[in-house]
């Protein structure tokens, strides 16, 4: 059973989800202030956070990027429009992941479950996408679910490292957004590139010595993304 804290401030709005997702068998600690959510993550264990972006007092970006800072928690972001701007920046700030409102409590919780597979390692470890990898100053080791630069462990929000998985299991092949939005996301549809580009830009920032010179995770105009060759 899954803990999800929910910070929304609209009680209507959390109530009805606090109700759908427990239906649906997760505990939900439901919070209506972003001070209140950062509070309740310092006393109550949770393995998915859903966060409203347009909150009182500290806002969902602030909300978001603290959050990060504590750790690799798992953060789907509810939007009240598909804004770019606000939807680009809540990516940037850690989300993983988002939902624009009125947000159908099947899909939020779709959302969650596909995230918590997520952050309870890949279906396919051990196999082919066991060992021990040596790329440049980069090790990964997909066993462990570790990804370390020179010795120095690199956290990865569970997202971000699946989507180095995935890119780093063919090196030299392109993988267009698509192709990583059903592999990483489990979106099966044609769905949103911002969250690949995003999530790349992340990952860049924590492997690449120079994020706008990428040498690990490339960028295939009009296409979508290759790993190497180094």
């Amino acid at each position: 059973m899954s803990q999800v804290l929910l910070i929304e401030d609209h009680q209507t709005v959390r109530d009805g989800l606090q109700l759908a997702l427990t239906r649906q068998g997760h505990t939900v600690h439901a919070v209506g202030t972003g001070e209140q959510g950062l509070e309740r993550l310092r006393t109550t264990p949770s393995d998915v956070v859903v966060l409203d972006l347009m909150l009182p007092g500290m806002d969902g970006f602030e909300v978001c990027r603290r959050i990060r800072q504590l750790g690799d928690l798992p953060i789907i972001m509810l939007t009240a429009r598909n804004d770019d701007m606000d939807v680009v920046a809540g990516l940037e700030a850690g989300a993983d992941d988002y939902v624009v409102k009125p947000v159908q409590a099947r899909v939020l919780e779709a959302r969650i479950r596909a995230v918590l597979r997520r952050t309870g390692g890949d279906s396919r470890r051990g196999g082919d996408w066991a060992g021990l990898e040596q790329h440049g100053a980069l090790t990964i080791d997909r066993a462990a679910l570790v990804v370390s630069k020179d010795g120095t462990p690199v956290s990865l929000a569970p997202t971000e490292l699946r989507l180095l998985l995935e890119l780093s299991h063919t090196p030299g092949q392109v993988l267009s957004r698509q192709q990583l939005l059903e592999a990483v996301w489990e979106h099966g549809y044609l769905g949103d590139s911002r969250l690949v580009d995003a999530c790349v830009q992340r990952v860049r920032a924590k492997i690449e010595a120079d994020s706008s010179a990428p040498v690990y995770i490339q960028t295939v105009r009009g296409f979508g993304y290759r790993f190497g060759p180094l």
